[in-house]
């Protein structure tokens, strides 16, 4: 398959799992509708994102996987014949969760998942007190699409993540998201976050000579403890070719982007641009030290 049809679904916040999840189901009907035969959402696209806090209560909000929302959007991507990366809280066992990316194969079956490696702890990101980071390593998910180098939202800040990905086959790079900014921020910090953002993951798609899907939330979430000024998650999602050129960027708003991506160009940039035949990695190993003192 040569070339094929994606859609990041770019959606806000509902009133509770089930709106949540009924406006995703729609998002992911029209997709297909659209000619699309993989369909990406957003971080935590079940419900609103928790973690501005640390409460133990929300740990009530994961679920297992298998589980409710692997049965209903593997039913789905069956009935459709596409395949849906969805991003869970998973609940592995007590105590112990994840945040968990899913992929549900154009079969309904369960391709395979991935677990957030890189977890963030930052003021209205305290995502370490919620979850383990991930222990399945970087591997490729194999589907009925291709092999998709599954990542999400702080991954996405790491160029070792997407070349590990790659350097395991990974045909497409994808980032399930929930970033935004700090209301209280000015005009000019808040470009220099987004354009650090879409710049650093463009690169990954040079660098690695492969695709990139972004799919991120939009809107804005209170701060339940009303401690905190809140995230105004910003959207701007967007798909890059393999050579970083965007192919289809979102605004601040609900959207549905849906792009054709032309795989052979993959093939054709990594021989004009050739870097892992001429990686060194003869001279690489003091990037397993986390400092050169």
């Amino acid at each position: 398959m040569q070339k094929i049809k994606v859609a990041l679904v770019q959606q806000g916040l509902r009133e509770g799992r089930d709106a949540n999840i009924a406006a995703s189901v729609a998002s992911i009907r029209s997709a297909a509708e659209q000619g699309a035969r993989l369909v990406v959402l957003q971080e935590l696209h079940t419900g609103s994102y928790f973690c501005q806090t640390e409460n133990t209560a929300c740990f009530d909000l994961a679920e297992p996987i298998p589980g409710p929302s692997t049965e209903l959007f593997g039913a789905l991507a069956r009935e459709l014949g596409v395949v849906i990366v969805s991003s869970l809280f998973e609940r592995r066992a007590p105590g112990l969760y994840h945040n968990t990316a899913v992929v549900l194969d154009s079969d309904g079956s369960i391709a395979g998942k991935y677990r957030k490696m890189h977890i963030p702890d930052d003021p209205a990101f305290y995502e370490k007190f919620y979850f383990t980071p991930g222990d399945l390593g970087f591997e490729p998910i194999q589907t009925s699409v291709g092999l998709l180098g599954v990542l999400v939202c702080w991954d996405q800040w790491y160029p070792e993540a997407a070349r590990l990905m790659a350097l395991a086959g990974a045909e497409i790079l994808i980032y399930p998201t929930a970033i935004g900014w700090d209301p209280r921020d000015d005009k000019g910090e808040k470009q220099r976050q987004l354009d650090a953002w879409v710049t650093i993951q463009r690169s990954h798609a040079v660098a690695n000579g492969i695709p990139v899907l972004s799919a991120n939330r939009v809107g804005f979430e209170p701060d339940p403890s009303g401690a905190g000024a809140g995230i105004q998650f910003w959207g701007s999602s967007f798909a890059a070719g393999p050579q970083g050129e965007l192919l289809a960027r979102g605004g601040e708003d609900e959207e549905l982007l849906v792009v054709e991506l032309d795989r052979r160009r993959s093939e054709d940039v990594r021989r004009i641009w050739p870097f892992l035949r001429d990686r060194r990695i003869d001279a690489y190993a003091d990037i397993l030290r986390r400092y050169r003192d």
